[in-house]
């Protein structure tokens, strides 16, 4: 059968017609193969090495960091604790440097008084009980050191304004463990009335009178400091914030300093029993009750007398209080002294001392 070289062609392209096709899909279908740098999985490898190292050195200055900072907390904190222990030794030192001209001076009031016979002694208040006998007249002192404001108070008799009562009956009304009285007093029309400017918890029982006749006011402030004088105003008293006080006659000592007597209250009695009140440089106070028979004037002290002996004993301010009949001193319920009246005088003002 004879074919022509055409007829051959058209044969063979028919027949290789599906297979060409078919590679055309293949190649429009699959993208151009490509193969990897082989140089990359290493390259990354050697990174990752790189910052795992980074991070090791880090982790290793941080943990010598960590180490350093808990060192210097350690060191800081025995010197703190060093620090604090020397502070509190040299507060101690302090303390108890603080304290010693205190106890110096207390030892020089002490000697001049001798060995106290009674004591009372509190978180409040400390009392002693001193025997006073120049030879001439005898009689008590009695030191307070109040640690508390509130451990001293005046009472007045039976709590109202003409009331009286007697020192002891005072000191167990008000359950005070000593007392003594206090300022003077007049009577009229069957009542007993404290004698001029009295001040009862910070205000004036009858308002203020100016100081006549050598009238001299005495008592304490609030911060619990003997205050005293003549005041001609108000205001001047004001001024020292008087808690309470009373009034009577002569002062005997201001800073140290002995203050005239009046003529007539050295003769009017000359000696008599007697009741002071004064304050050392520490503001502790010393009381002295002088034993007398009668208010004639031939038994106790003088005014002079109590004033010198005041004197010498470094006491800085000093007032003489109502005496005579009126002058007593209880302590511990019972009463010290010897009232010349034979038994305590009721009187309207009492200074109260409280354990």
């Amino acid at each position: 059968m004879n074919m022509d070289t055409k007829q051959v062609n058209r044969f063979f392209m028919l027949a290789l017609a599906p297979f060409i096709g078919l590679l055309g899909c293949v190649l429009l279908i699959h993208p151009t193969f490509s193969f990897s740098d082989p140089t990359v999985p290493s390259l990354q490898k050697t990174k990752v090495v790189l910052q795992t190292q980074s991070v090791g050195k880090q982790l290793d200055e941080a943990k010598q960091t960590a180490t350093y900072t808990l060192s210097t907390i350690r060191r800081t904190s025995e010197l703190y604790k060093q620090t604090t222990q020397t502070m509190n030794q040299l507060v101690q030192t302090s303390s108890i440097q603080s304290k010693r001209p205190e106890k110096i001076y207390g030892r020089r009031i002490t000697a001049k008084l001798g060995v106290p016979y009674e004591r009372v002694d509190s978180n409040r208040i400390t009392i002693e009980l001193f025997k006073v006998n120049p030879g001439i007249y005898h009689g008590y002192a009695m030191k307070v050191k109040l640690k508390d404001p509130a451990a001293m108070k005046m009472s007045l008799g039976s709590d109202k304004l003409g009331g009286s009562e007697t020192t002891m009956r005072a000191v167990l009304r008000h359950g005070a463990v000593a007392g003594i009285n206090a300022g003077g007093f007049a009577d009229g029309d069957g009542k007993r009335y404290p004698l001029s400017t009295t001040v009862m918890n910070g205000h004036y029982l009858t308002g203020f009178q100016s100081s006549f006749k050598d009238l001299s006011f005495v008592g304490l402030n609030n911060t619990g400091k003997l205050i005293g004088g003549k005041f001609y105003s108000q205001s001047a008293l004001d001024s020292l914030k008087p808690a309470f006080g009373a009034t009577f006659v002569p002062i005997l000592l201001q800073s140290g300093q002995k203050m005239p007597i009046p003529d007539k209250w050295k003769i009017s009695p000359k000696r008599a029993p007697r009741t002071a009140i004064g304050n050392y440089k520490d503001d502790q106070l010393l009381i002295i009750v002088v034993d007398g028979y009668n208010e004639s004037g031939g038994s106790g002290a003088t005014l002079e007398e109590l004033q010198g002996k005041m004197h010498n004993l470094g006491v800085q301010n000093a007032y003489n209080l109502d005496g005579g009949g009126s002058s007593s001193l209880i302590l511990n319920g019972r009463v010290v002294n010897k009232p010349s009246d034979g038994n305590l005088r009721p009187v309207p003002t009492h200074f109260l001392f409280y354990k």
